[in-house]
Protein backbone atom coordinates (compact mmCIF):
# COMPACT_ATOMS: atom_id res chain seq x y z
CA UNK A 1 0.00 0.00 0.00
CA UNK A 2 1.33 3.43 -0.93
CA UNK A 3 1.86 6.06 1.72
CA UNK A 4 0.70 9.66 1.32
CA UNK A 5 4.02 10.85 -0.15
CA UNK A 6 3.90 8.12 -2.82
CA UNK A 7 0.30 8.95 -3.69
CA UNK A 8 1.27 12.63 -3.96
CA UNK A 9 4.16 11.73 -6.30
CA UNK A 10 1.80 9.59 -8.37
CA UNK A 11 -0.70 12.45 -8.72
CA UNK A 12 2.09 14.86 -9.72
CA UNK A 13 3.11 12.47 -12.51
CA UNK A 14 -0.38 12.41 -14.09
CA UNK A 15 -0.81 14.94 -16.92
CA UNK A 16 -4.48 15.45 -15.98
CA UNK A 17 -3.27 17.31 -12.86
CA UNK A 18 -0.38 19.35 -14.32
CA UNK A 19 -2.07 22.76 -13.85
CA UNK A 20 -2.80 22.20 -10.17
CA UNK A 21 -1.02 23.94 -7.32
CA UNK A 22 1.01 21.95 -4.79
CA UNK A 23 -1.71 22.65 -2.23
CA UNK A 24 -4.39 21.21 -4.53
CA UNK A 25 -2.27 18.14 -5.22
CA UNK A 26 -1.89 17.60 -1.47
CA UNK A 27 -5.63 17.95 -1.00
CA UNK A 28 -6.29 15.44 -3.78
CA UNK A 29 -3.74 13.04 -2.34
CA UNK A 30 -5.59 13.09 0.98
CA UNK A 31 -8.67 11.76 -0.85
CA UNK A 32 -6.93 9.14 -2.97
CA UNK A 33 -6.28 5.44 -2.49
CA UNK A 34 -4.70 2.86 -4.75
CA UNK A 35 -6.86 -0.13 -5.65
CA UNK A 36 -5.70 -3.27 -7.44
CA UNK A 37 -7.77 -5.65 -9.53
CA UNK A 38 -7.05 -8.96 -11.23
CA UNK A 39 -7.90 -9.94 -14.78
CA UNK A 40 -11.66 -10.61 -15.22
CA UNK A 41 -12.59 -8.62 -12.09
CA UNK A 42 -15.51 -6.24 -12.52
CA UNK A 43 -14.77 -2.81 -11.05
CA UNK A 44 -18.29 -1.46 -11.52
CA UNK A 45 -21.43 -2.45 -13.38
CA UNK A 46 -23.56 -0.45 -15.80
CA UNK A 47 -26.52 1.15 -14.03
CA UNK A 48 -25.12 0.89 -10.49
CA UNK A 49 -24.25 3.83 -8.30
CA UNK A 50 -20.56 3.52 -7.60
CA UNK A 51 -18.67 5.90 -5.33
CA UNK A 52 -15.33 6.28 -7.12
CA UNK A 53 -13.65 8.09 -9.97
CA UNK A 54 -10.56 6.21 -11.18
CA UNK A 55 -7.36 6.94 -13.04
CA UNK A 56 -5.84 3.78 -14.46
CA UNK A 57 -2.17 3.57 -13.51
CA UNK A 58 -1.38 0.11 -14.93
CA UNK A 59 -3.26 -2.57 -16.82
CA UNK A 60 -6.23 -2.55 -19.19
CA UNK A 61 -9.93 -2.22 -18.50
CA UNK A 62 -12.73 -2.87 -20.98
CA UNK A 63 -15.71 -0.55 -20.73
CA UNK A 64 -18.75 -2.45 -21.92
CA UNK A 65 -22.31 -1.42 -22.59
CA UNK A 66 -25.43 -3.56 -22.84
CA UNK A 67 -26.91 -3.21 -26.31
CA UNK A 68 -30.38 -4.80 -26.64
CA UNK A 69 -30.29 -7.70 -29.06
CA UNK A 70 -26.49 -7.78 -29.01
CA UNK A 71 -25.61 -8.32 -25.37
CA UNK A 72 -22.69 -6.69 -23.60
CA UNK A 73 -20.42 -4.99 -26.12
CA UNK A 74 -17.02 -3.42 -25.54
CA UNK A 75 -17.10 0.31 -26.28
CA UNK A 76 -13.68 1.42 -25.05
CA UNK A 77 -10.46 -0.11 -23.73
CA UNK A 78 -8.95 2.04 -21.01
CA UNK A 79 -5.19 2.00 -20.62
CA UNK A 80 -2.62 3.77 -18.49
CA UNK A 81 -3.70 7.29 -17.40
CA UNK A 82 -7.25 6.94 -18.73
CA UNK A 83 -10.04 8.15 -16.44
CA UNK A 84 -12.95 5.79 -15.78
CA UNK A 85 -15.97 6.00 -13.53
CA UNK A 86 -16.54 9.67 -14.37
CA UNK A 87 -20.31 9.40 -13.96
CA UNK A 88 -19.73 9.35 -10.18
CA UNK A 89 -19.04 13.08 -10.52
CA UNK A 90 -22.13 13.97 -12.49
CA UNK A 91 -24.59 15.61 -10.11
CA UNK A 92 -27.83 14.19 -11.51
CA UNK A 93 -26.94 10.87 -13.14
CA UNK A 94 -24.52 9.07 -10.85
CA UNK A 95 -25.25 5.62 -12.28
CA UNK A 96 -22.42 4.05 -14.24
CA UNK A 97 -22.89 4.29 -17.99
CA UNK A 98 -20.89 1.11 -18.63
CA UNK A 99 -19.44 -1.96 -16.97
CA UNK A 100 -15.70 -1.91 -16.28
CA UNK A 101 -14.09 -5.35 -16.68
CA UNK A 102 -10.36 -5.82 -16.09
CA UNK A 103 -8.53 -7.26 -19.12
CA UNK A 104 -5.03 -7.18 -17.60
CA UNK A 105 -4.19 -6.86 -13.90
CA UNK A 106 -4.79 -3.23 -13.02
CA UNK A 107 -3.78 -0.63 -10.46
CA UNK A 108 -6.02 2.39 -10.17
CA UNK A 109 -5.87 5.68 -8.34
CA UNK A 110 -9.34 5.99 -6.80
CA UNK A 111 -11.01 9.17 -5.57
CA UNK A 112 -14.17 9.00 -3.48
CA UNK A 113 -16.56 11.01 -5.65
CA UNK A 114 -18.53 12.84 -2.95
CA UNK A 115 -15.36 14.01 -1.23
CA UNK A 116 -13.87 15.07 -4.57
CA UNK A 117 -17.05 17.00 -5.44
CA UNK A 118 -16.93 18.76 -2.06
CA UNK A 119 -13.32 19.72 -2.71
CA UNK A 120 -14.24 21.07 -6.16
CA UNK A 121 -17.09 23.11 -4.65
CA UNK A 122 -14.82 24.53 -1.95
CA UNK A 123 -12.14 25.53 -4.46
CA UNK A 124 -13.74 26.83 -7.66
CA UNK A 125 -10.41 27.04 -9.52
CA UNK A 126 -9.70 23.37 -8.83
CA UNK A 127 -13.31 22.48 -9.60
CA UNK A 128 -13.16 24.30 -12.93
CA UNK A 129 -9.99 22.46 -14.01
CA UNK A 130 -11.34 19.06 -13.04
CA UNK A 131 -14.79 19.61 -14.54
CA UNK A 132 -13.38 21.02 -17.79
CA UNK A 133 -11.21 17.93 -18.18
CA UNK A 134 -14.09 15.70 -17.20
CA UNK A 135 -16.28 17.33 -19.88
CA UNK A 136 -13.65 16.48 -22.50
CA UNK A 137 -13.62 12.84 -21.37
CA UNK A 138 -17.42 12.62 -21.47
CA UNK A 139 -17.55 14.15 -24.96
CA UNK A 140 -14.85 11.80 -26.21
CA UNK A 141 -16.55 8.71 -24.75
CA UNK A 142 -19.93 9.75 -26.18
CA UNK A 143 -18.37 10.04 -29.62
CA UNK A 144 -16.70 6.63 -29.27
CA UNK A 145 -19.96 5.07 -28.07
CA UNK A 146 -21.90 6.66 -30.93
CA UNK A 147 -19.44 5.31 -33.51
CA UNK A 148 -19.76 1.81 -32.05
CA UNK A 149 -23.56 2.01 -32.19
CA UNK A 150 -23.46 3.29 -35.78
CA UNK A 151 -21.22 0.33 -36.67
CA UNK A 152 -23.76 -2.07 -35.16
CA UNK A 153 -26.62 -0.43 -37.06
CA UNK A 154 -24.68 -0.44 -40.33
CA UNK A 155 -23.77 -4.14 -39.95
CA UNK A 156 -27.37 -5.00 -39.08
CA UNK A 157 -28.73 -3.09 -42.10
CA UNK A 158 -26.26 -4.84 -44.44
CA UNK A 159 -27.38 -8.35 -43.44
CA UNK A 160 -29.25 -10.22 -46.17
Amino acid sequence: MLNQAEITATIKSIPWFLDLTSENIQRLASLAVIQSYKSDDVIFTEGEKHPYLYILLEGKVSLESLVPGHGSMPIYVAESLDVIGWSSLTPVVRQKTSTARVLADARLLAFEAEMLMSLCEEDCDLGFIIMRRLANIVASRLLTHRLHLLGIITCQNNKP
